[in-house]
């Protein structure tokens, strides 16, 4: 441990030994565990900590000072029904005793190491925000969007408060998932058939007035190999406003077997979809499969993109490029961490720390699959407490925590907090608009403290 987080360290203790007392002989000592991350993976991992290890005391710390992550900003503003999924993880917080710590950037106000002197475990559970680049010339240039930023600005998120997306009358995408079809779906729609989403009015605007026309979602693979749900290709003959067409690459190219379920059924769904829609509809979505990306042309912008068709070369006009070819670490994440036997971090090279999730093993996966894995590791942290392999040992959780990190002048916000963000937000929903979420971090911020400051004065 270094000199320097011994002594903040030693300072924590000494403001927290009351609380220290209260663990001797005289109480059982329970475990404390931290979860860092209060997304589905994080949350999910509370869910299943609370049934097996019942008395566990447990915090769930998040760098936003909102809960629900991908939840939240993520999952597409129509698709509701998805986002439903909150309202299990808001029992957690206001029945089952876990307590979220958000506006805590774990890395920067506290470090991982730091966790583990106060808690006997550490779920990390952080998820990855970067994106996987093309690695093709052109992709600097200004029109080219990444699939995450746009998600991102698209559900408010206040990373991306100041970014303002330039996309034009032709947009082209790259990649064949749902991530493309969400975006492709949500640039498509018209006002009245966002009703019921959380999509803000000040998006829904900009979108209108970009005047989004025609959509292109292109993928190197053919269309038995895209990574769709075809549910959500289906979705996509709801939309009024569009014409949808298919390329359909020459019958040897398709690359799916009769046996493949999978490909089976997005092939189906194409079928189902191809010439949606009037030939006079203002808006086009086309499909377009076996298309290597070779370049993004322009001169201080986007105007098209370059493709190797099976040796011929293609080129699709484009105002804009969005590339949704998957996720990375984030760069701002020192390294990516690979996780060992049991959910054991090894390159944290530290005892009781674990991951899951996307931080823990890649981006890749659904949600229902990033539940499947946060309950083997919370089983294997569980067995691990039941064979005494990993003892409470005296740590005083959340108290040694918030005490050093007032001392850094770190203001967390606490579950009431979040309440009043959110009683904000759905005070302000209208007629077609099931919020209208903030997306300044100062303003939230403010609103969290909210009742705190009417208590001082």
């Amino acid at each position: 441990m270094s000199e320097r987080v011994g002594r903040s360290l030693g300072r924590a203790r000494s403001l927290t030994a009351g609380i220290e007392i209260m663990g001797s002989e005289s109480r059982p000592r329970v475990p404390h565990i931290a979860i860092v991350g209060a997304g589905p993976s994080g949350l999910f991992a509370a869910q299943n900590l609370r049934r097996l290890v019942a008395d566990a005391a447990i915090d769930v710390f998040d760098r936003l000072p909102v809960p629900f992550g991908l939840i939240r900003y993520g999952v597409a503003a129509d698709h509701q029904g998805v986002k439903a999924v909150t309202r299990q993880f808001e029992r957690l917080f206001e029945r089952e005793g876990i307590r979220f710590f958000g506006n805590v950037h774990v890395g920067r106000d506290i470090t991982v190491e730091e966790l583990t002197e106060f808690y006997d475990v550490a779920l990390l559970a952080a998820g990855l925000a970067g994106d996987r680049r093309l690695g093709i010339e052109g992709e600097s240039l200004p029109g080219v969007l990444r699939a995450g930023p746009l998600t991102r600005w698209l559900n408010s998120h206040p990373d991306e408060a100041v970014f303002c997306p330039q996309l034009g009358a032709r947009v082209v995408i790259i990649g064949n998932g749902n991530v493309a079809l969400d975006i492709a779906r949500l640039l498509l729609k018209t006002p009245q058939e966002l009703s019921g989403s959380d999509l803000h009015s000040d998006r829904i605007a900009y979108l209108l007035n970009e005047g989004v026309r025609d959509v292109e979602i292109v993928g190197r693979g053919g269309p038995g190999s895209a990574r769709f749900d075809p549910a959500m290709l289906k979705q996509l003959a709801s939309l009024g406003a569009i014409r949808i067409s298919v390329d359909w690459p020459a019958q040897g190219q398709v690359t799916f077997e009769p046996e493949d379920s999978r490909a089976a059924a997005n092939i189906a769904a194409l079928q189902a979809i191809d010439g949606h829609g009037h030939e006079t509809a203002p808006c086009r979505l086309r499909f377009r499969f076996n298309l290597v990306t070779m370049a993004i042309e322009g001169t201080g912008h986007v105007t098209g993109v370059r493709f190797d068709a099976g040796g011929v070369l293609q080129r699709i006009p484009a105002d804009s490029v969005v590339t949704a070819i998957g996720f990375a670490p984030d760069e701002n994440i020192p390294m990516h961490l690979p996780r060992g036997a049991g959910g054991a971090v090894e390159s944290f090279r530290l005892p009781r720390v674990f991951t899951t999730g996307w931080f823990g093993r890649g981006p890749r996966g659904t949600i229902v699959e990033n539940r499947l894995d946060a309950r083997a590791v919370t089983e294997s942290i569980a067995a691990q407490i039941m064979r005494g392999e990993i003892l409470p040992g005296g740590r005083n959780g959340g108290e040694g925590a918030l005490a050093l990190l007032a001392e850094r002048q770190v203001r967390h916000v606490d579950y009431a907090g979040w309440l009043r963000i959110r009683d904000v937000e759905e005070s302000a929903r209208t007629a077609d608009l099931v919020r209208q979420k903030i997306s300044d971090l100062t303003s939230m911020m403010t609103l969290a403290a909210a009742s705190q400051l009417l208590d001082a004065e």
